[in-house]
């Protein structure tokens, strides 16, 4: 798979940015590695356990805190905005091989419609992870008054394809989009990275209108999430924890400002500790909410 490398950004508010991650990322290091695929890496995952490895899986916002995610009453610095979270994959896709195996159209190409994501060794998935994730991201974001829709809520039998994952949040009108990811990469490679849409014009793919809030939405989102997680910019892919790339469905089709988020490699066991806790999960919703709330704010 390749990752492109952003260009620097602009403006104060990039050279902040840039300045908070730049000195995390001297404490982590750099290396060579590679992530592994956002939409779908493909890997088989190990038995899901019936509850998170990691042994910390209650506090103040449980995995399923029963939120229908109906509109919140409107009232906040949210008010009037629209969100939608995107959870990566679906813990069903695994009984689904044959329907997520389809192949869509990305714009750029074509692509399986979704893959069972990844997970811990110990058998946490991914697709737990992410949902759990949105949910909390959901609560914090309505109760600054966003409207919040999640392209997927546990209750589908598997998907919704990539395509269709960016056709919720167009269809929606959403004033931003955040697909929640964990990477399935080598042990060793630690860190998160927030992945840009590149400028792309091919087939039904037309990024030039979003490419430029896209990258605020995700500097916004990589220094919030860093302050509130303690988590270090990734040490094998991206610059300074953002990267840019033109093969992923769900930013090529958005019409609306997007990013992903991988919040670090479930394969390493370090980070595998982190992505297993619930509090350190309460911390990464809050870091994306932060973010989101502050690129819709300004």
């Amino acid at each position: 798979m390749s990752n492109g490398s952003p260009p620097a950004p602009r403006g104060a508010l990039g050279g902040a940015v840039l300045l908070a991650l730049a000195a995390l990322a001297v404490s982590c290091g750099s290396g060579p590695g590679q992530s592994g695929a956002t939409e779908g890496d493909g890997v088989p995952p190990a038995r899901e356990s019936a509850s998170s490895p990691g042994g910390d899986t209650t506090d103040d916002t449980p995995d399923d805190d029963g939120d229908d995610g109906s509109p919140s009453s409107g009232r906040g610095p949210l008010s009037g905005k629209v969100v939608v979270i995107d959870p990566g994959h679906n813990p069903g896709n695994r009984k689904h091989a044959g329907e997520i195996g389809r192949s869509v159209d990305i714009g750029t190409g074509r692509k399986e419609c979704d893959t069972t994501g990844t997970s811990t060794n110990d058998g946490y998935s991914e697709a737990s992870f992410t949902l759990d994730v949105a949910r909390r991201i959901r609560k914090l974001l309505e109760a600054e008054g966003a409207t919040v829709k999640l392209t997927q809520d546990g209750s589908r039998p598997y998907g919704p394809c990539v395509d269709e994952r960016a056709r919720i949040g167009n269809e929606a009108r959403a004033d931003a989009a955040v697909s929640v990811h964990a990477d399935g990469s080598a042990t060793g490679n630690r860190g998160f990275h927030v992945i840009l849409p590149a400028k792309v014009k091919e087939g039904s793919a037309d990024t030039g209108r979003i490419v430029g809030p896209s990258r605020d939405l995700g500097e916004r989102i990589a220094a919030a999430f860093m302050k509130r997680t303690g988590s270090a910019p990734s040490n094998y892919v991206g610059d300074k924890g953002l990267d840019v790339r033109s093969d992923l469905g769900g930013l090529n089709l958005s019409k609306i400002p997007k990013v992903f988020i991988e919040c670090g490699n479930m394969r390493d066991s370090r980070e595998a500790d982190r992505l297993t806790s619930a509090k350190w999960r309460r911390r990464a919703a809050q870091g994306i909410a932060d973010g989101i709330g502050a690129h819709l704010k300004q």
